[in-house]
Parts: structure tokens; C-alpha cells; sequence
């Protein structure tokens, strides 16, 4: 969840912290710090965003070339500047910043203070330093090996760089199921939680694997692992522009994101559709499509918007492939003891690649003999290292903390799983597989058409701004968007909202509805349009407000709602896709409106990397 950065190098590093820290607050922004070599360690760190450290150290020594730098989001202990990072060891040797949770800290903690360690935070983090620093003195080590030896005995997650006092001249990083990647420069070496950092300085990196142990002095870099065997650095190629991860005159990154997914889905369809819409080819799962062809069962992970897409995946998977589908929540699944059988497709979704629980659950269906495929945003992340085949969303980078973007993505590539399986199993015929990735490709100018009338949705927003309750109702495959709607909502306004089944509305909800709740109702034309035509009349029967989507030219739904905000006619099967985008810009403006910080709302962060 925290973002790491480091520079090690003949540049001054605070420069470099404090930019990269900017791009990765969007993982954290409880507090922040920095660490400088020059004659000595200096270290600055203060509560709340970068900008309030920045502000703190324009009269600070900031001069060095050897740094390091942390903005936190708060596991163990609250926000404030004791409890941020970077930690230094009692006896100043070792200055440490992490990403992750040291799960037996506690019991670490007491041994250390019964051989006379004092703590200043409530962290976790400063056990580990002291801890190094113990088995430093204690062993007569070098600093390499105290932390390798010191990682031997940490029960949980990290990623971690390490200053050391008596051999200033390296940092040393290391990585156990908290995401670390290195940028190689010329005779200089950059460090980060993520890519976003150091796409401006070079495109040659390394990811880290877990267990892995990076040595890094300023022309050279040795990797191994915590049981000191010498590793091979497997160097790639970052496919990340600096233009993507910047506002480009968008006022938050949260509605850049929201207008870029006519490119984003076509980024997610291009050359794996014929350029004919009469076949899809999906490379990266070529060799687990005869698992796929005839499974029996397919169970689909993730958390938050993820899941969300899964459940859309749900439906389209078993309307179009005739396979049974079962949704689960990464965090639920892995403690459960869930039944698992070796002819079991399973699919792993998350944007960042790095969800703690979702990584957990793919360990557990690899145990028990599943095939695992992973439906990830970010090259070299966990999930697809760690999956037996997978498909790439391409959506772009994703700062807003609430995604858009990702699920479009994620939603696109379960359509193109489940037509391409739909005709491999016939279960679709050939006319109905061409005309649906027909409708699938024309998504993208649909939703260019729906983003052109964002000041419909501004005027809705502004009336609505200040409701303390909405509901989200939809049907079939527009279910899950409403679960979505309610929880864009919730994420950055902070406005309790919930999503039902339409249906489920008279099973206690309608309870809830009068002239102060408003009500979103998913109303496009499909096969139970009759249905949702009930709905919306039982609630104009309570005085609800009602705020329908609907499909571009209904008039009875028009006649009976307060407000309809209108999406071009498609066939239901893509139409998810189209929806969403309503509810996406509805709660960004009632948002604004309310003075919330969109891009970074309070409480959470992008990247689920712990518990």
C-alpha cells in the first residue's frame, strides 16, 4: 500500500524522492519521509501529503546522492510523524523504509526489548531496523548479511530498502510479496514500488521477485536471494509513457481516466480482434484453452471493482459459454478452505497485479491442482508471474485511486473470454459470435458519444450533492454496475450507498425509499425491461427520486423517472460497458462538489498489498 522510492548515483538525490514520491502517493498519503546520505544520514519526515514535507525541509540539509524516500499508508500505529517513515534503528546504524506487514513484530518486538531495544513508533517497521541492527552487532556481520538473516526470521510482507550507516556507499533492497522495481541509469540505480517513477529517468528495469535481495552501489548491482545465492537480474523493457501517468490538463486523474476509456478498451481489444469483427485471438491463453474449452467449473477472484468485473464475468461466461461460474472475494476464499478440483479453471483479476489476497488465493488453487490464468494491468507485476497463463488489459496507468478504467478493461477481456469459449464449445453460433464482437467493437465511439454529455451529469450531481443515502438498482448483467455505482460513490464522496438486484428491492430496501433518496436506476432496453419499469413505478409510488440510464430514445421510462441520463442502444451482452460510464462521472461531480479529494480518498490507497 505505501510507496517506496530510492536513488543511488551522482545526481542529487531529493530532487528524484520527492518527484517519485508525488507519483506514488497515490498508494498511500498518510504521511511522508525522506532519508539523504551526506556525512551522515539525514532525515525528515512529516504527517500528511508530500507536499506538507516538502514544505518542511526548505531550510534542511538535502544535499546527497544516496536517498531514500516513503509515503505511507498507516498499517501499525496512527498518522503522525513519529509514526513515519523512514525508521532508524536505535543505535543509528540502519535506516529502513517499508512496504508490507511484519506479522510476528510483536513477539519480535518483546525479545528485542528484553535485549534492551526501546521503541519510539508503533511500527512494525522500526522492529525490523532494530532488528537488523541486532543481528548486525551481535553477528559481527556485514550489512548485507544482517538483513538477509534478519528477512530469515520476518514472518509476513515487505519491500524494503536499507541505508546503512557504516557502509554508506549501497543500498540494499529486498522484496517479499510487496511489489519493488529497479531503474537502471548509467552508473545509477533507481528504486520504487511501482514503474511510475522512473519511466522519466530510463526504461531498462528489474523486478523483483520474492525472496530476492538487491546489493546496489552506484555502478553496480548484484542480486540474490535470502539464502545468499548469486541471481541472474532478468532486465525488461518499461511500455510506459511519461504523458500517461500526468493529468494532461485534466483536473483530477480520477476523470482523465473516466474520458480515456474509448481508448483504453480499444487499447484492451486492439490485435486481439480481427480487424473484420469476425474472430478473437487471445495469445496468452493459448496454451491452457483446452483446460478452458472443457471446464467444468470456473471460479473467479477478486476484491473491490475487480470483483465487480467478475460478476459481469459471471454472466457472460455463463450466458455465452454454458459454464458455471462461481465469484469470490480474494480476502474470503483464502480462509475458507474452499473445494477445489484439479479440471478447476481459475481466474485471478486485479489491476495492480500486487492484491495481497488475490495473490494468496491463487496460491491456494495452484496447491490443489487448479489451472490459474490472471487478468492484470501491469507488466511484470505478481499475479501474471505467478499464473499459468493470463491476459494483459493494457488500460494504461491507473493513478485515481477509485478505478474506471480497469474495470472497462477487465470487463472487455471477460467478454472476449466468453465469446471466444462461447464458439469453441458451441455454444454461440457463428452469427451471434460475429455480431457480438461487433458490438463489443463499437464500444469505444458508444462511450465517446455517452462522455460528450458530461454536463448533464454535472447538473445532477450539483442537485444531489448533498443526499446523505443513494441506492444503485439493476438487473442481469447491469447488477454488478450498480454494485460498482455505489461503490464510486462511497469511495470518493463519502455518501453511504448501496447496490441490490432490482428485484431484491421489495426483500427490505424499499423500506429505506422517500422523497430524500435517490435512487439510480440501470433501466436500458433488454429482456427485463418490463421488469425494471415495475421497479421504478413502485418507487415513484414512495416518492423516491429516481436518476435512470436508459436507452437513448425511451420515452416510458422518461415519463415516469425524475431524471434519465441516456446511453446508445446495444446489445445487453456489452452494455455493462456502456452503463458504467454514467455512474463513473455522476459520482466524480458530486464528489468535486463536495470538496472531497477525488484522486486520493481518505482511508485508502490504489494497491492492496497487505491484509
Amino acid at each position: 500500500m505505501c510507496g517506496i522510492v530510492g536513488y543511488i548515483g551522482d545526481k542529487q538525490a531529493f530532487p528524484i524522492l520527492i518527484s517519485g514520491l508525488k507519483r506514488l502517493e497515490y498508494r498511500g498519503y498518510d504521511s511522508a519521509g525522506i532519508a539523504i546520505y551526506n556525512k551522515g544520514v539525514n532525515i525528515y519526515k512529516k504527517k500528511g501529503k508530500v507536499s506538507e514535507l516538502e514544505n518542511h525541509v526548505e531550510t534542511k540539509n538535502i544535499e546527497g546522492t544516496i536517498g531514500i524516500g516513503h509515503t505511507r499508508w498507516a498499517t501499525h500505529g496512527e498518522p503522525n510523524d513519529l509514526n513515519a517513515h523512514p525508521h532508524i534503528s536505535e543505535n543509528g546504524h540502519f535506516t529502513v523504509i517499508h512496504n508490507g506487514i511484519i506479522e510476528n513484530y510483536d513477539r519480535l518486538r518483546e525479545r528485542l526489548k528484553q535485549r534492551g531495544y526501546t521503541f519510539k513508533s508503533q511500527t512494525d517497521t522500526e522492529v525490523l531496523a532494530n532488528l537488523i541492527e541486532y543481528i548486525y552487532i551481535k553477528g559481527s556481520l556485514n550489512a548485507e548479511m544482517a538483513v538477509r538473516y534478519a528477512l530469515s526470521k520476518v514472518v509476513g510482507a515487505y519491500g524494503i530498502v536499507v541505508i546503512a550507516k557504516d557502509e554508506p556507499d549501497q543500498l540494499i533492497a529486498a522484496r517479499k510479496a510487496s511489489p519493488l522495481v529497479i531503474g537502471i541509469g548509467e552508473n545509477e540505480y533507481y528504486i520504487a514500488s511501482d514503474a511510475t517513477p522512473i519511466v522519466e529517468y530510463t526504461k531498462s528495469v528489474i523486478y523483483l521477485n520474492n525472496d530476492n535481495v538487491a546489493i546496489i552501489k552506484k555502478g553496480e548491482l548484484k542480486l540474490k536471494n535470502i539464502q545468499n545465492d548469486i541471481l541472474e537480474p532478468k532486465i525488461q523493457q518499461l511500455d510506459l509513457d511519461i504523458g500517461s501517468i500526468e493529468k494532461n490538463g485534466f483536473e483530477h486523474f480520477m476523470l482523465k481516466e473516466i474520458f480515456e476509456q474509448p481508448e483504453s478498451i480499444k487499447d484492451t481489444f486492439r490485435g486481439r480482434i480481427s480487424a473484420d469483427n469476425s474472430d478473437i485471438k487471445l495469445g496468452g491463453l493459448s496454451e491452457v484453452m483446452p483446460q478452458l474449452i472443457n471446464a467444468k467449473r470456473i471460479i473467479i477472484i477478486g476484491c473491490g471493482t475487480s470483483w465487480h468485473a467478475g460478476l459481469v464475468g459471471e454472466y457472460l461466461l455463463e450466458e455465452y459459454a454454458r459454464i458455471p461460474v462461481e465469484v469470490e472475494y480474494g480476502s474470503e476464499f483464502r480462509y475458507r478452505n474452499p473445494i477445489i478440483n484439479k479440471d478447476d479453471i481459475v481466474i485471478a483479476i486485479s489491476q495492480s497485479g500486487e492484491t495481497a489476497d488475490t495473490l494468496a488465493a491463487i496460491n491456494i488453487a495452484k496447491e490443489r491442482g487448479a489451472t490459474v490464468i490472471g487478468i492484470c494491468n501491469v507488466v511484470g507485476a505478481s499475479i501474471p508471474r505467478e499464473t499459468d497463463a493470463g491476459v494483459y488489459t493494457h488500460a494504461g496507468p491507473e493513478i485515481g485511486v477509485a478505478s474506471t478504467k480497469a474495470f472497462t478493461a477487465q470487463v472487455t477481456v471477460l467478454t472476449m473470454i466468453a465469446l471466444l469459449l462461447g464458439k469453441e464449445r458451441n455454444t454461440l453460433s457463428k452469427k451471434e459470435y460475429q455480431n457480438l464482437i461487433a458490438e463489443l467493437a463499437r464500444t469505444p465511439e458508444r462511450i465517446s458519444k455517452i462522455l460528450t454529455l458530461d454536463n448533464e451529469f454535472k447538473k445532477i450531481a450539483d442537485l444531489y450533492k448533498d443526499a446523505t443515502n443513494f441506492l444503485y438498482l439493476g438487473r442481469g448483467f447491469f447488477f454488478p454496475v450498480a454494485l460498482e455505482g455505489a461503490l464510486k460513490l462511497k469511495e470518493i464522496s463519502y455518501i453511504h450507498a448501496e447496490g441490490y438486484p432490482a428485484a431484491e428491492m421489495k426483500h427490505g430496501p424499499i423500506a429505506l425509499i422517500d422523497e430524500k433518496m435517490p435512487v439510480v436506476v440501470i433501466a436500458t432496453k433488454d429482456h427485463s425491461y418490463d421488469k425494471i419499469v415495475s421497479n421504478i413505478q413502485e418507487i415513484k409510488a414512495r416518492k423516491g427520486i429516481v436518476i435512470a440510464i436508459v436507452t437513448e430514445g425511451d420515452t416510458v421510462i422518461r415519463d415516469l423517472a425524475d431524471h434519465v441520463l441516456e446511453v446508445p442502444k446495444s446489445d445487453e451482452g456489452v452494455a455493462s460497458l456502456l452503463t458504467v460510464v454514467p455512474l463513473q462521472l455522476l459520482s466524480y461531480h458530486i464528489a468535486v462538489m463536495r470538496g472531497c479529494n477525488v484522486d486520493q480518498p481518505r482511508n485508502l490507497a490504489k494497491s492492496v498489498t497487505v491484509e
